[in-house]
């Protein structure tokens, strides 16, 4: 289950996510918002985080204009590690050395097409472990 939250700037970009997920058969929960009223990304951020930190969910999706915001509020989360993407390399490399468990993306950075190639990449890549499981263990300390 992959938790979802955006807010009003990234509501657009997250339908389209919501569609793609549809399209693999992938099961998600979406936290909101649900609607292009101007909202707090804090509050969709926390809470699709706490869905992901308490294994409700296995990982999130986070999208506001930047990212920059909704990826902050959701690192404040003990156990998450959102990691801001707006390029495919970075969101495998964010998996195979970061194990992370969030992606947050900025609408008003990313195009769709691209967006979701980074969507898949974060899906499909597997962490490496290794000496990259003890550099994650040292964040979670």
């Amino acid at each position: 289950m992959i938790a979802l939250g955006c807010d009003h700037g990234g509501y657009a970009l997250m339908q389209s996510v919501k569609k793609h997920l549809d399209e693999l058969g992938l099961e998600y929960k979406d936290f909101g918002t649900y609607s292009t009223d101007s909202c707090d990304y804090p509050v969709y951020a926390k809470a699709a985080a706490n869905a992901v930190a308490s294994g409700e969910c296995e990982k999130g999706i986070l999208i506001c204009g930047t990212g920059i915001g909704i990826s902050i509020a959701a690192n404040k989360v003990k156990g998450i590690r959102a990691a801001l993407c707006s390029d495919c390399f970075s969101a495998e490399m964010t998996r195979r050395h970061n194990d992370a468990n969030m992606l947050a993306m900025g609408a008003r950075v990313l195009g769709e097409g691209l967006a979701l190639k980074i969507v898949d990449i974060f899906l499909t890549t597997e962490f490496d472990g290794g000496r990259h499981a003890r550099r994650v263990d040292m964040i979670e300390d």
